[in-house]
């Protein structure tokens, strides 16, 4: 963002829950594990929702009651968006609800998608499939009994179907009126005339309550999409919860302070730290450090100092609080003063693009190329370690060369932190007055 208004309505968005520590810890602890709505919105959207999608949505639906009364009484976009018209969220959650079992399975072709009670037909061919397989259990314990062939088994496979298989010490006691079905090398199968009827009522059953769950669960995805404008702004509701929540749990919790922020060209921060590097360090040991540029007086830090000294976090965790401030978030810091920045442009670390035909050096010298070309009056450069690439005085002189670029009356005059090894260029601070 690189407005104020904007700015200005999500830090008071984020400052009223940090003002209420108890609702939002409320609300943190319902937010965990939330479905992601605005996704599954967009496969919803699509046409490419899954069973087990339209349960996370139903699951999500069925929690907005108890997250809107935990958001209550808190000013905040996001907040009233959240409370306003949640009413809605009744007929897509009681559809879902009524048609889909408590684990829908992630596909929709297989099966046991549909509640029983949701469609006369869909339970008439339940009900059949499950009858004819009640039959086929209990027909080997009768089998057994009229035949007297103990080891008798009913078993199935998708090449021969059901069959009742006997191991050959009994095959004596075979009634004539079996069919021989499969040979093994210990038992031999056979099938009955009622068992291939039976078999063919529960697969026929079986296939027709598959297609039927299909055939109903694309028309449940199709109504559910009717509510896709109203599911999509509550995603975007819930999305804004998250973060303004986020961002006001990091300040409470690290010492995090609200940036002032204006349309000058000030950047100001005391006690700056990293809010990563920070955080991987005990308690207390990270170092602060205080910055203060603009146009007119310090346009230019020139950052020297030996390898491990602090160079590239200095540079790297001024370029995140304004960052973090301009998307809203507080500033790890203990005051903050931002005049608005347009870009933030960076020349750190070293790569090379051999597949393009760039070295390393061409890389650098192509980015810091592009900075100087685009960078404004507005902008924030961070430069590290330019001109190292190459020999001593060379980068030495590219290193000169920009800097009194970025500084000239005729340059673009961008607030710049510039890291180097190259002690030398410290001459430039009694011959450039801004740096």
């Amino acid at each position: 963002l690189a407005r104020l208004e904007p700015l200005a309505r999500r830090h008071d968005a984020v400052q009223a829950w940090l003002d209420r520590a108890v609702e939002r810890g409320r609300v943190r602890e319902r937010l965990k594990g939330f479905p992601d709505v605005e996704r599954l919105s967009a496969r919803l959207a699509a046409g490419r929702s899954t069973p087990r999608e339209l349960g996370a949505l139903r699951d999500a639906l069925a929690r907005l009651p108890d997250l809107r009364a935990s958001s209550q009484g808190v000013v905040g976009e996001a907040a009233e968006r959240m409370l306003a018209d949640l009413e809605e969220a009744a007929e897509p959650f009681r559809m879902l609800k009524a048609a889909l079992v408590d684990e829908p399975p992630p596909v929709s072709q297989g099966g046991g998608v549909i509640r029983a009670g949701f469609d006369p037909y869909r339970d008439e061919l339940d009900e059949l499939a499950h009858s004819g397989k009640r039959w086929i259990a209990e027909l080997e314990a009768i089998e057994r009994s009229r035949t007297g062939i103990s080891s008798l088994k009913v078993g199935y496979n998708r090449v021969f179907g059901y069959y009742l298989e006997v191991t050959r010490v009994h095959l004596d006691k075979v009634p004539a009126e079996w069919e021989r079905r499969q040979t093994l090398t210990s038992a031999e199968r056979f099938v009955t005339p009622a068992l291939k009827l039976r078999e063919s009522e529960v697969l026929g059953a079986e296939e027709k309550l598959r297609a039927r769950e299909h055939e109903l669960f694309v028309q449940l995805r199709d109504r559910a999409a009717i509510h896709l404008p109203w599911l999509q702004r509550v995603g975007g509701a819930l999305a804004e919860l998250d973060a303004v929540t986020s961002s006001a749990e990091a300040a409470a919790r690290f010492g995090w302070v609200r940036p002032v922020l204006s349309d000058s060209d000030r950047l100001f921060l005391e006690a700056s730290r990293h809010p990563v590097v920070e955080r991987l360090l005990p308690r207390g040991e990270f170092v602060p450090n205080d910055v203060d540029l603009d146009a007119t007086r310090r346009q230019i830090v020139l950052l020297t100092g030996p390898n491990m000294g602090g160079k590239s976090t200095y540079l790297r965790q001024i370029a995140l609080t304004v960052l973090l401030a301009q998307s809203g978030w507080y500033a790890p810091a203990t005051r903050a003063e931002i005049g608005l920045v347009d870009r933030l442009f960076t020349r750190v670390g070293a790569a090379d693009r051999l597949g393009a035909g760039q070295s390393t050096f061409m890389v650098e010298m192509s980015e810091t190329a592009e900075i100087l070309r685009s960078a404004t009056a507005r902008s924030l450069v961070l430069l590290d370690e330019v001109g190292r690439g190459t020999s001593t005085y060379d980068g030495l002189a590219l290193a000169w060369a920009v800097t009194e670029y970025l500084a000239s009356p005729a340059g673009p005059r961008p607030r710049t932190l510039f890291a180097t090894h190259y002690h030398e260029l410290t001459q430039l601070a009694g011959r450039l007055p801004r740096l």
